[in-house]
């Protein structure tokens, strides 16, 4: 003990931290640890060392390289909160999907799709809609597979819903694209290449966060324009041309009821 706390020999410190001696002396060596209190040629560490470990570890654990972890240490000391920092990293990696992957046996697809084709079923594995696995599908999307599934109750045939989600995901990837360089050119390139500055990457974090329900909230609003622009143009002018035909033929059959009066 100390009047810092707990000291710490170098050995020590590595099993406490969970890493070894000279992971410990390699981090010191690279600027990432400060250096150590010296008494005689006995060098001593504390709890601030330690949890500076720690913190390294996990930031490796995340991916981070040596290089990114010194940047993130310099921000820290020269006044930044490097929980800001790790939120902004977090919201830019972690995923946006908030469906839970599931798995379907081939029994359970042929219920309820009606059929078993193995043609599309290697289609959908191809586009990533079933994954194969030792005894079943997993299945990253139910909800893109069941309303397939209703489509092609309603009698679309597979290999046309297939192609047209090929299509569809060609499509929404340029859309998503454009809309996240649209951000990054106008809020997130004026950083360079340079981490955010303290107080600015909790902002930049809201932002990522927001991406999503704004991007969905254009596009749904976009989509339903279009349907009911497609709607009307297509099974409208059908539906008319039908009733058409009908008043055409009720019409005739009138004519040919009078005449025989």
């Amino acid at each position: 003990m100390s009047e810092r706390g707990v000291s710490y020999r170098i050995d020590d410190l590595a099993r406490a931290a969970g890493t070894t001696v000279r992971n410990v002396r390699a981090y010191q060596d690279k600027g990432l640890l400060p250096p150590p209190r010296k008494e005689g040629r006995v060098a001593f560490y504390d709890e601030a060392h330690l949890a500076r470990l720690r913190t390294i570890g996990a930031l490796l654990e995340r991916g981070y390289t040596a290089n990114n972890i010194a940047e993130l240490m310099e921000t820290w000391e020269a006044g930044g909160d490097l929980r800001e920092l790790l939120g902004f990293e977090e919201a830019v990696t972690s995923p946006f999907i908030d469906e839970a992957e599931s798995t379907i046996a081939v029994d359970e697809l042929a219920k309820l799709f009606g059929t078993i084709d193995p043609l599309a079923i290697a289609k959908a594995v191809k586009l990533g809609l079933l994954i194969p696995g030792e005894t079943a599908f997993r299945v990253p999307s139910m909800r893109v597979l069941r309303a397939g599934a209703e489509l092609h109750r309603a009698g679309i045939p597979l290999p046309a819903l297939l192609d047209e989600v090929s299509r569809l995901r060609r499509d929404v990837d340029k859309i998503a694209e454009s809309f996240v360089a649209l951000v990054q050119e106008h809020i997130f390139d004026k950083y360079g290449d340079a981490l955010p500055p303290p107080g600015e990457a909790s902002k930049l974090t809201e932002m990522i966060r927001r991406v999503r329900p704004l991007a969905e909230l254009v596009v749904d609003t976009e989509l339903a324009h279009a349907l009911e622009r497609h709607i009307r143009a297509g099974l409208g002018d059908r539906l008319a041309r039908l009733l058409e035909r009908k008043r055409a033929r009720t019409g005739s059959r009138d004519r040919q009821g009078a005449g025989k009066k």
